[in-house]
Formats: structure tokens, C-alpha cells, sequence
């Protein structure tokens, strides 16, 4: 279950994280359906790179490995998927731009 709630958490909350990009920066949004595609994969992406760069391999593997999720764990994931997908976002929003000149 815990491995689940891991792989759950960086999807939704990259995809809020796509979404608010869109929102803030209307030059590079894609429209809410693609905002959240993009957004789904950075945040599935960000929290694999988190998780490398702390060490600990994927948010699910770190978890499983402490015994649980911990408030600290959860807070994590939901940072790192909203940053990763914000940041996809705005590079494929810049790139849309750069091909539609």
C-alpha cells in the first residue's frame, strides 16, 4: 500500500505543479488537459531524481526500507513532484514556443 500512496502522491501533486505553471505563465501553458500530462510524467520524474540525488533510490524503495511513511517522506514527495512537474512543464512550454516561430 505504502508504494502505492509513493507513486500516487509525485503524480497528483506534479500535476498541480503543471497546472500552476500553466496558470502563472499563460505564454506557456498547453491547456489543462496537457498541463497535467506533462505535469504526471515531471512529477513521477522529479521524485525519482530527488531520490537519487538523497541517496535513497525512489521514494517507494526509502520508504519500505524505514518501515513506513513518515510526515517527512510525504511532504517530500508532494515537493519534489510539484517541482518536477512545474519545471517539465515550462521547458516543454518553452520548447512549444520556440517550434511555433
Amino acid at each position: 500500500m505504502e508504494q502505492i500512496i509513493a507513486i500516487v502522491i509525485p503524480l497528483i501533486s506534479g500535476a498541480v505543479g503543471g497546472n500552476v505553471v500553466g496558470a502563472v505563465a499563460k505564454n506557456l501553458s498547453l491547456g489543462t488537459l496537457w498541463n497535467s500530462v506533462v505535469g504526471l510524467v515531471g512529477g513521477i520524474g522529479g521524485s525519482q531524481l530527488l531520490g537519487m540525488v538523497m541517496g535513497g533510490g525512489t521514494a517507494a524503495a526509502a520508504s519500505a526500507t524505514t518501515g513506513g511513511m513518515d510526515i517527512g517522506t510525504i511532504v517530500t514527495q508532494i515537493a519534489a513532484g510539484g517541482v518536477g512537474g512545474g519545471v517539465l512543464m515550462a521547458i516543454v512550454g518553452v520548447i512549444k514556443g520556440m517550434m511555433s516561430k
